[in-house]
This record gives C-alpha cells, structure tokens and sequence, in this order.
C-alpha cells in the first residue's frame, strides 16, 4: 500500500489561510469574489491569446486552476481537462515517429494559419500577399 505524502509546507499555509479567510462570512464573500474576478481575468486573456502564437490555452487552463479554489463546477472541468489532456499525451507517445511528425506539421500549419489570419483581419496586413508582392517584384 502506497503512502500519502504529506503537501509541501507552502501549500499548507495557503490552504490554513483561505481556511482563516472561509470562517468568516464576510470573508467567505470576498473570497470568491476575488477568485471569482482574477480567475475571469486570466481567462479572457488567455481567450483573447488563442487565436495568437503563445500560452493562449495555458492561460485558459490556469484561469480555471484559480477558479477551482473555490467553485466545484471549475474543479470538475479541470479535472476533465486534465484527463483529456493526459490521454492525448500517451497516445501521441505510442505512436510512431511517422505520425507524431505529421501531428506536429498539422499543428504548426493550423497554428501558423490561426497567426496569419489574426494579423490580417486585426492588423489589417496581409502577410502573404505583402511576400507574394515583395517575390514578384525582386
């Protein structure tokens, strides 16, 4: 039989202070009205940051992490998330170099295609036309 692990001692702090914090119905307000705002804060950048190159999920993925301090609902689905997640991982790590590479060309293309389209349609410059032009012209 396995052994649980005691947390690490930071973590027992902050779990002994939101404790602090939930036995005080003003408190307990607060709280998740903060979380609550900070959460909705982390997520609607990291929404606003998918369609970009970077951590526009991780930052979706972390808004629900603050959540999940203190709504079930957020627990939940990042638990899903998580399973999800771990699931695709093993299987992309049981299939052959072959198809791992054509996994990863068909996210570079979508995520590439994903960049060029925000430029053009936020931005108003249209990269491939800008190259095709600079091409034809040198």
């Amino acid at each position: 039989m396995s052994e649980r692990r005691e947390p690490p001692l930071w973590r027992q702090r902050i779990s002994t202070t939101l404790a602090l914090i939930r036995a005080n119905p003003t408190g307990r307000v607060a709280l998740k009205i903060m979380i609550g705002v900070l959460g909705a804060l982390v997520v609607t950048i990291g929404i606003a940051l998918i369609p970009l190159p970077g951590p526009g999920w991780l930052l979706v993925i972390a808004g629900l992490g603050i959540w999940a301090v203190e709504f079930h609902w957020a627990k939940r689905l990042l638990a899903f998330t998580r399973r999800h997640v771990h699931g695709w991982t093993a299987w992309v790590k049981k299939q052959s170099l072959a198809v791992r590479l054509v996994i990863g060309s068909v996210g570079l293309v979508f995520v590439g295609a994903v960049a060029l389209m925000s430029i053009k349609y936020s931005l108003g410059i249209d990269v491939i036309a800008q190259v095709l032009r600079y091409l034809a012209t040198n």
